[in-house]
């Protein structure tokens, strides 16, 4: 399972809101291989989930998509947005990811025995 904050439903709705001749549906969260620590999270807006992915559903209607290969190094992460004035964007607070990279753009995760 995947939780959406309410800040990152409401930027998720307000982003799709500015493309609305495109027609979107949601936001797209995976992982995939890469980054010097492993794994680095990926976004993607779309305009219909796929057959195989999970919907998960944030306040205001604010859809989030995850591929059955991300989901398990996404299971229990909370999706957020930052609003810092250092950094802004979406941020992943994941437990399965246990080293992250000086950067913070990649992780790994502990392996299970």
């Amino acid at each position: 399972m995947i939780a959406i904050t309410e800040a990152a439903a409401h930027q998720i709705v307000k982003l799709i809101a500015k493309e609305e001749q495109q027609q979107l549906a949601g936001l797209r969260v995976g992982v995939k291989a890469g980054g010097c620590s492993g794994f680095e999270y990926t976004f993607a807006w779309e305009s219909t989930p796929k057959p195989t992915d999970q919907v998960f559903e944030g306040v205001d209607g604010a859809k989030v998509f995850v591929d059955p290969r991300s989901l398990r190094l996404l299971d229990g992460t909370t999706l957020d947005y930052d609003t810092g004035l250092l950094s802004k964007g979406f941020v992943f607070q994941n437990p399965q990811a246990k080293n992250t990279c000086g950067c913070g753009v990649s992780f790994s995760i502990e392996e299970k025995a």
